[in-house]
């Protein structure tokens, strides 16, 4: 799982993925940088991601970062260099928003198995995104969330109109869009934006911990679970009625809900096999 693409001949990989049991865990590897994020970076993070959304001995993905700084979003460095080169009135960020950003939120929020971020550090511009896009976001004590797309004259990207205002309201949203600031661990759990804040050296364990707890449920459910709540986010009531009961039909007829069913009545925890 460690075959990615490096940014220059000799370089170390931008991005790396390991797994421990039935854990995925990928990392970006670019702390110099604070793992902003390069055409090869983007490239191996996406390539990562669909690795492990397709492998089925991986039941469940930590995303996190190295150094002191989860993920700034893009790198500027080679963006002014693409700016320079660019055409009046032409920007390249249209090619990479459609090819890198967008497939990897996607990728985050649908692939059928639960994701967890495990920020390490600060979490700016689509690196923040990318962690909202997960279902589950445990903050280390020094990390903090910047949405700071206007702070450089653009709007937003990789779900962050999506997620926001899913996650803590319109009004809020567009106040963390329109006045970027760093909303530091404590407050992101207030607002919603994190699940649980842990020391920084205990952040890797409670990562494994917490994923491995998720790589030992019932995938399909899991799946199901992300997809029902993504559905209900653009439909009525009835239609997700609807949808809610194809997903029971479904999971019903997993071999991971007969046996749970079976282990209740025989007063025994469940054995989930992701089946």
């Amino acid at each position: 799982m460690d075959d990615a693409p490096t940014d220059s001949p000799g370089q170390p990989e931008p991005v790396t993925c390991t797994l421990a049991g039935a854990v995925a865990t990928v990392r970006l590897a670019r702390p110099e940088a604070m793992n902003s994020l390069t055409r090869a970076t983007k490239s191996a993070l996406l390539d990562a991601l669909r690795r492990v959304a397709e492998d089925d001995a991986v039941r469940a993905v930590v995303l996190t970062g190295s150094g002191r700084a989860f993920c700034v979003g893009q790198d500027l460095r080679e963006h002014a260099a693409d700016l320079r080169a660019a055409e009046p009135e032409h920007s390249p960020l249209s090619a990479t928003v459609r090819e890198h950003y967008n497939p990897i939120a996607s990728l985050l929020s649908t692939m059928p198995k639960p994701v967890v971020a495990a920020v390490n550090g600060v979490a700016a511009g689509a690196g923040a995104s990318f962690a909202f896009a997960c279902d589950l976001r445990l903050v280390a004590e020094s990390a903090g969330f910047n949405l700071a797309f206007a702070g450089i004259g653009l709007s937003c990207d990789s779900g962050a109109s999506w997620w926001l205002p899913r996650l803590v309201g319109v009004a809020r949203a567009k106040e963390l869009l329109l006045l970027p600031r760093t909303v530091r661990a404590d407050e992101a759990v207030q607002l919603g934006l994190a699940s649980q804040v842990v020391p920084d050296d205990e952040l890797p364990a409670a990562a494994a911990e917490l994923a491995g707890r998720l790589a030992a449920g019932p995938t399909r459910a899991y799946a199901a679970i992300r997809r029902a709540v993504a559905f209900s986010a653009g439909h009525d009531l009835s239609t997700a009625l609807e949808h809610e009961a194809d997903l029971m039909a479904s999971t019903g007829a997993t071999a991971d809900h007969r046996a749970a069913v079976e282990a209740f009545l025989a007063k025994q925890p469940p054995t989930f096999t992701g089946s």
